[in-house]
């Protein structure tokens, strides 16, 4: 994970205690998928998001599972070419 990567240049043991809570965040969409917020930028109703801190986690509901798109700065904007989003 690149957040990862970039925290543990300062702090390993920030940068891994930063991902366990990210991941703990976002463990809340196994049981409220569509808890997050439709994403601004694409307007479809099958990719959200949640927020944590200040990072935007994006995912996509799928039939049987849920798929982290991309995780970044809220302060940035989505780069869907980024990524398949059809």
């Amino acid at each position: 994970m690149e957040i990862e990567e970039y925290i543990s240049k300062d702090s390993l043991g920030r940068a891994v205690q930063f991902v366990e809570e990210l991941i703990e965040h976002a463990e809340v969409l196994s049981d409220k998928p569509r808890i997050g917020r439709i994403v601004p930028e694409l307007a479809n109703p099958d990719i959200r998001e949640l927020l944590f801190k200040k990072y935007r986690i994006v995912y996509r509901l799928k039939a049987n599972c849920i798929e982290i798109l991309t995780v970044f700065e809220g302060h940035r904007l989505l780069r869907v070419d980024a990524f398949d989003v059809e």
